[in-house]
């Protein structure tokens, strides 16, 4: 039997390049499992923190050591590999900005190939925090309180940068958080409880990206739960993260021992059920394909179910919350890598058929 020839895609411009590494090393060894080996060949492409696209051997040593390649001065970023002719289907495992926001799947749209994952209206929207949260207006999801702002408004003229803090501090209360609109791995989200650290916080805030939102604080569990499929979906079991430091920031996310994973999630089963439920339509409400992470506050004092955000590519190692909810729901991390490049595949096809 002929193998399909993966294009497993890795690293990429963004401040998660280290993450899409472990997550690639992973998927890979997945890829290399018994009951895959015989089915997928393996083409490993990286892509530098300049942007510069690399094929054959440096991916493969990158994914055996898991260590970042040193960029090459004398590479042009906007020359692709050869290789690219030879995949069948990529696997962009690419975390953030330049990967999961739509980019890399409109360059794979336009090569007329297969790929896991949504495409670039879902990939896009999943990104923006507030084109998200729009949708999820939109569709009906309860969330909590926001404010939209642009970098221009934060960089302003100072006398109005006053008017526009006033203008926050009325619509919601302290604490809340500041975050940049298209980071993710909560890059540049601060905590802010005063006047003072709101002001620096939308300054820092805006150095990473020049979309703005401010979210109301709120005491709940985070809980979250996995989708898989494209236009017949499924949920997972639901999860909750625990954690001791103020939030889930990033240092929390990516310290061994800082969080832990609760799944199953400890909730009354009516709770997890409608967890599950609004998983579904908030995927459904941003054209989500193939898989995605979303991430709920459990309001327990209240019973209330708020919707925080979707994760269109969430990260992939054997020991990261989605493919630990599939595993937990009775499908193991190579299985479930398996039915994600058939859902790509399936999605490819199913566009096709209608062009």
């Amino acid at each position: 039997m002929t193998k399909l020839r993966v294009g497993l895609l890795f690293g990429g411009r963004s401040g998660e390049h280290e993450v899409s590494i472990s997550s690639a090393r992973a998927i890979a060894q997945a890829l290399s499992a018994e009951q895959n080996a015989n089915k997928y060949e393996i083409l490993p492409f990286y892509i530098q923190k300049d942007g510069c696209w690399l094929a054959g051997e440096i991916p493969q040593q990158i994914l055996d050591s898991g260590i970042p390649h040193i960029e090459d001065q004398n590479q042009s970023p906007w020359k692709l590999p050869d290789q690219v002719t030879q995949v069948d289907v990529w696997f962009p495992i690419l975390h953030g900005p330049n990967g999961e926001d739509g980019t890399i799947q409109g360059l794979l749209t336009l090569m007329q190939v297969p790929f896991v994952g949504s495409g670039v209206l879902g990939s896009a929207l999943g990104m923006d925090k507030i084109a998200m949260k729009m949708a999820f207006e939109q569709a009906g999801l309860p969330q909590v309180k926001y404010k939209a702002l642009t970098r221009a408004q934060v960089w302003s003229n100072p006398c109005v940068f006053p008017k526009l803090c006033d203008e926050i501090e009325a619509a919601l209360d302290y604490p809340c958080f500041v975050k940049p609109a298209n980071l993710g791995s909560s890059v540049g989200i601060a905590k802010v409880r005063s006047r003072q650290e709101l002001e620096a916080a939308l300054d820092n805030a805006a150095t990473y990206d020049r979309r703005i939102i401010v979210e109301a604080g709120v005491v709940a569990r985070e809980v979250e739960c996995a989708v898989l499929g494209n236009d017949q979906t499924q949920a997972s079991i639901v999860g909750e993260i625990t954690f001791n430091s103020d939030f889930y920031d990033y240092e929390t996310k990516y310290t061994a021992g800082q969080a832990d994973l609760l799944i199953p999630a400890p909730i009354p089963d009516a709770v997890s059920r409608q967890i599950q439920d609004m998983a579904l339509q908030a995927f459904a409400a941003v054209d989500a394909a193939g898989l995605a992470r979303v991430d709920f506050f459990f309001v327990e004092t209240t019973g209330e179910i708020l919707i925080n955000e979707i994760n269109t590519f969430p990260g992939f190692t054997a020991t990261s919350m989605y493919p630990q909810l599939w595993a937990d729901s009775g499908i193991p991390f190579p299985e479930l890598v398996d039915q994600l490049i058939q859902l790509g595949l399936e999605r490819y096809s199913g566009n096709q058929s209608q062009s």
